[in-house]
């Protein structure tokens, strides 16, 4: 006889990092929606002074973060918790609200740490079909059970890049009971930038079953450091602040973190070159024949053949042989697509180049 874990862990897949291509030396992987831009370098000066003072323990309550976070976004810092990335902040709400056998709801092809989450707290994952794609609202409220105690909105989603607007989300809010709470997990928010997206902000003050998340990890360039928040609902952010670890995150990601937000002027840099540089992906990658869909984050999803010699897989391995790393989306639902990241102009025209190779091949 040996210990046996609680129900769901042994469900999980373990975690599998992207593939080290040829020439890994040179390599380009765009395979994990990292910003090319890197961060701002205000943040990175702020990181190496903080490493001055790594002998002490962080500030367990982030409060200089959580100040810093409240000015940019004007919300209250009370109402702020923050994470190690913001994949920690979304299992601490399973952990916190979902009990065993509870079923914790997501849309099709949402982002996977969703039901990682509800099967590591012995949660029940219920994965909605979606139309064109994009969460089904209909679908989901027709899918709620007396046992549904958390539903997870990515938007816009990964790996679709997907967005539903602002009715949308506001209407699925609406059709749930009062004891079902709504993550809106709002990862990609700063690359929409469309009128009708709703990233959750708003829904938090007036709703007392909402949350959102955000991330350090994409736009404002720090995935390494592990940063991300999330805004709630004062009950709520009480119970997440009770069972976080004490210092969750590392006294250079909060100053860093801080230091970042502040640079504005970097942030629409970044987002500027997103959104150049993924339209002119789209339409490259249209260009050689493959389907690619609108995304509103920053990473497109590729649509290859099912024909021998053309599919993902092909052509996962062709690039992975020119130092190309893109990711496969298989464990999605999505065994045609892979997704790639919005890189640098000359990760974009290599992969452009590479696949239109590919394709006429």
């Amino acid at each position: 006889m040996t210990p046996s874990p609680k129900p769901g862990v042994l469900d999980i897949a373990p975690y599998v990092g992207a593939p080290i291509a040829a020439g890994s030396a040179d390599r380009i992987d765009l395979s994990s929606n990292e910003s090319p831009l890197g961060p701002s370098p205000v943040a990175a000066a702020a990181y190496e002074e903080a490493l001055r003072s790594i002998s002490l323990y962080p500030d367990g309550s982030c409060s200089v973060l959580r100040r810093a976070i409240a000015e940019s976004f004007d919300v209250d810092a009370a109402h702020i918790v923050c994470g190690n990335g913001s994949n920690e902040i979304l299992s601490l709400i399973a952990n916190a609200y979902v009990q065993p056998g509870e079923e914790v709801m997501f849309s099709e092809h949402a982002f996977i740490v969703y039901k990682l989450a509800a099967l590591s707290h012995s949660g029940v994952p219920l994965a909605v079909p979606e139309r064109a794609r994009c969460a089904d609202v209909d679908a989901m409220l027709s899918a709620v059970t007396p046992k549904t105690r958390l539903v997870y909105l990515a938007n816009p989603n990964n790996p679709t890049g997907t967005m539903l607007p602002r009715e949308e989300v506001r209407r699925l809010q609406a059709g749930l009971g009062a004891d079902v709470l709504l993550v809106i997990d709002a990862a990609y928010a700063e690359y929409v930038g469309r009128d009708e997206y709703e990233d959750g902000l708003e829904m938090v003050e007036r709703c007392p079953n909402v949350v959102m998340t955000r991330t350090f990890s994409k736009v404002y360039g720090l995935a390494g450091l592990r940063v991300g928040w999330a805004y709630c609902p004062e009950p709520i952010a009480d119970v997440l602040n009770r069972v976080r670890d004490p210092f969750n995150v590392s006294l250079p990601a909060q100053r860093a973190a801080a230091a970042a937000i502040a640079d504005q002027d970097y942030v629409r840099r970044a987002v500027d070159h997103n959104h150049y540089w993924r339209n002119w992906t789209v339409q490259a990658l249209r260009g050689v024949g493959l389907k690619v869909g609108d995304s509103l984050g920053n990473f497109v999803l590729v649509e290859f053949p099912r024909q021998a010699g053309k599919t993902a897989q092909d052509a996962h391995r062709f690039l992975c042989e020119r130092g190309l790393v893109l990711r496969p989306v298989a464990n999605y639902g999505l065994p045609d697509c892979l997704r790639m990241t919005i890189g640098s102009e000359q990760a974009n025209r290599k992969v452009a180049a590479v696949l239109g190779e590919f394709m006429s091949g």
